[in-house]
């Protein structure tokens, strides 16, 4: 299917972070829940260390594209919330290494908690395959 990336020249240039816009014609929408850095047992991983949790976050979202068919490539938007600025740059240092092609779409929320003390991180997504 065709995507698009929309770049206005009149906005800055947020790449390689995110993309403004992708225009895609045709696929299926899936939705992604937040995900966590809980393993598949519910253990918390990298307790207190957001890169490891960035890391656990980015397999959980795989593992739910692999099983509808898809990869991060087709992803097309992102929400992800850190409960503290200073979280920033370790999630964008693992995020930068996650997507092969084009980036999705993203908004970056800095929220007080999530839903267990221990989550540093949390990313819902939508993908279209």
């Amino acid at each position: 299917m065709p995507r698009k990336v929309i770049q206005p020249k009149t906005l800055n240039d947020p790449r390689p972070r995110y993309s403004q816009g992708i225009l895609n014609s045709g696929g299926k929408l899936l939705f992604l829940a937040g995900q966590t850095a809980s393993d598949k047992d519910g253990n918390v991983v990298g307790k207190g260390d957001i890169r490891a949790q960035t890391e656990q976050v980015f397999a959980n979202l795989k593992a739910v594209l692999k099983t509808a068919g898809g990869t991060l490539d087709d992803m097309v938007m992102t929400t992800t919330y850190i409960t503290d600025r200073e979280y920033r740059e370790g999630y964008n240092e693992v995020r930068r290494g996650q997507y092969k092609k084009t980036p999705p779409t993203s908004t970056l929320v800095i929220v007080k908690g999530l839903a267990h003390p221990d989550y540093l991180i949390e990313i819902a997504g939508i993908a279209v395959l």
